[in-house]
């Protein structure tokens, strides 16, 4: 199986829509991933969309921060987010990262159990940042995004870091992964994660993987 590769909006910055899609037209990406603020007609397919801060129905949203009271609260959310799916809907997905409620295999299954139906959106970048293999919870997403990272660290330049992106690919073909790819970088110093050129570490990162689609 052969996958068309996207891109999230966020290496392009905080920009309006109609230039993200401009600038990943540019560097060849066949779809791109935005917020749920988007809800015009763009010139490339809508890959994923960010629901924040609360859960909805066809979007993807951030786990909690891993502070008290937030495994309750995110639980509710998301059960009240799945209850508002049908059958024909795309599904709610949560993205597991570092800092969060669910930042390990253990810590994720256990959320899909408590909230029957719920999806994720997998990071890899992520999942290398808490020293995790994204192969172990790959089965449970609806969607994959694509970064290389280190252990402390969720961005690092294309080949520098831990993530086999041959293995991830292999793993995904091997389930019959019916979902999208999109590269994603970002720079959010406010948040912990300052990055120079994230446009350069996503286009380095698209044309490794590329060969491997």
């Amino acid at each position: 199986m052969a996958y068309p590769l996207g891109v999230v909006a966020v290496v392009y910055g905080g920009m309006d829509p109609d230039v993200a899609v401009d600038l990943a037209i540019e560097d060849g990406y066949d779809h791109i991933d935005g917020s749920i603020d988007w809800t015009g007609t763009y010139k490339l397919p809508i890959g994923d969309r960010v629901a924040f801060p609360g859960p909805r129905p066809g979007c993807s949203t951030p786990a909690g921060y891993d502070q008290p009271g937030m495994w309750d609260r995110s639980v509710a959310a998301f059960r009240r987010a799945v209850a508002g799916t049908t059958p024909d809907m795309p599904a709610v997905r949560m993205e597991p990262w570092a800092g969060s409620i669910c930042n390990s295999t253990e810590s994720i299954k256990a959320m899909l159990e408590a909230v029957p139906g719920l999806r994720l959106l997998v990071d890899t970048g992520h999942v290398a940042d808490w020293g995790g293999d994204p192969l172990e919870i790959l089965e449970f997403a609806d969607h994959v995004q694509l970064r290389d990272g280190l252990p402390g660290q969720t961005e690092a330049w294309p080949g520098e870091g831990d993530v086999d992106f041959k293995r991830v690919l292999d793993y995904l073909r091997s389930i019959d992964y019916p979902g999208l790819l999109s590269v994603e970088y970002f720079n959010i110093p406010e948040q912990g994660w300052p990055l120079d050129d994230p446009r350069a570490h996503a286009a380095a990162l698209r044309d490794m993987v590329r060969p491997l689609l």
